[in-house]
């Protein structure tokens, strides 16, 4: 699955893995359901909500989108540790070479296994990654029933506004 990436982004959404719609696709975050897409124009990242056949144009919006771990799975728990593991290892070695601004890692548990980080939480993280500062977000698919569109749009807003700092 190829990254929508440039240097210097402000902004860089890092997704657990592709799902097999994506993959299937070539389009990031193409489940039908699932949240990503909304959540970026309702907190005001995209002035229009884009289709993921449309991801290109996140670049010009100073965004990107890569993934944790490249493989492509029906469901993210069908990861290793392992894959986990080395997933923040290369991600460590994209971001320093990409120098965005923020990564945002979209999904806490995927957060939490990449980065040997157990007491994480939603929002911005103490440390960095790559020379970025990290902001957890919470996992868009529609499968989250914790997190409700308005609150997913909230949390990415919260971001949108620490990344025009």
């Amino acid at each position: 699955m190829p990254d929508v990436v440039t240097d210097g982004l402000r902004v860089l959404f890092c997704g657990i893995n592709p799902g097999l719609m994506t993959a299937a696709t070539g389009h990031h975050f193409a489940r039908p359901g699932n949240r990503f897409w909304p959540a970026l124009h309702r907190s005001g990242f995209t002035p229009r909500l884009l289709l993921p056949s449309e991801q290109q144009e996140l670049l010009s919006y100073g965004l990107g989108i890569t993934n944790v771990v490249a493989r492509a799975t029906a469901r993210a728990d069908e990861l290793s540790a392992e894959e986990y593991r080395e997933g923040g290892r290369l991600l460590t070695l994209k971001v320093a070479r990409l120098r965005p601004k923020w990564l945002a890692v979209v999904g806490v548990t995927a957060y939490r296994a990449a980065f040997d980080d157990r007491r994480a939480v939603v929002g911005p993280q103490a440390r960095t990654v790559g020379g970025a500062r990290v902001w957890v977000l919470p996992n868009p698919s529609g499968l989250n029933a914790h997190w409700t569109p308005a609150a997913l749009a909230e949390e990415f807003g919260r971001l949108r506004e620490a990344a025009a700092e």
